[in-house]
């Protein structure tokens, strides 16, 4: 029990130093709010990956997640912590981080299969920002998705780069999971790879950050 506590402390301390250097570089290099922000999306999610080796109950990550969702709240308001905060677009993403990572722990804590986190936390950790930071700085043969008459938000390049990626780490992930690599790693590694770019495409406001993990378990639940 001591061990656990002194370790979601530690998980703690280390966060908040990420967000300090994050803010640092924003404040001093003049990195873009949008690069900061998905630098600290990146570095955070992927700093999670060991959760389901580290807690065995839920209730420790409940609490760190309810904490930072505190921090990101209140720095909000008060107009501080603009590495995270400082984007011209409206999006609840910040806060639904977090929530992402708890829930998804929870899930893959109920069903015992740590798989259920790992694999969605990688594709949440890494495409996301991938896609995002592609489609933002390179506009030349770039231009905005079109389904009918209504334009979305989302890039043609940012959205197949979250595609190739995705199916890369999803095959990876899945070669060490079921220690082969075959038709199946394939065909799930693609599924996995589309669905999660679907859930992403059609999000709004960065509920990306809650699909995405959520569509991600529901293939490995269906197909694995």
């Amino acid at each position: 029990m001591d061990n656990i506590i002194f370790i979601a402390i530690v998980y703690l301390i280390g966060i908040s130093v990420l967000l300090a250097f994050n803010e640092l570089n924003y404040r001093r290099l003049n990195v873009k709010g949008e690069i900061t922000r998905k630098f600290a999306h990146f570095s955070a999610t992927l700093a999670t990956l060991p959760f389901p080796y580290v807690f065995s109950s839920h209730w420790y990550v409940f609490v760190l997640a309810m904490l930072f969702f505190v921090v990101l709240a209140v720095t909000q308001k008060s107009r501080q912590l603009k590495s995270i905060h400082d984007i011209s677009r409206k999006s609840m993403g910040s806060y639904l981080l977090p929530l992402s990572i708890y829930v998804t722990f929870l899930i893959s804590n109920v069903l015992g299969d740590k798989f259920l986190y790992i694999l969605p936390m990688l594709i949440l950790a890494i495409c996301d920002p991938m896609a995002a930071i592609l489609g933002i700085n390179i506009k030349k043969y770039n231009g905005r998705i079109k389904i009918g008459t209504r334009k979305l938000q989302k890039t043609w390049l940012g959205t197949i780069s979250f595609f190739v990626t995705g199916a890369i780490i999803a095959m990876i992930a899945l070669y060490f999971h079921l220690e082969v690599f075959n038709l199946k790693t394939f065909w799930l590694s693609l599924v996995v790879a589309f669905v999660g770019m679907l859930a992403e495409l059609i999000s709004w406001r960065g509920s990306d950050n809650l699909s995405i993990p959520l569509s991600v378990i529901a293939v490995l639940l269906l197909f694995l």
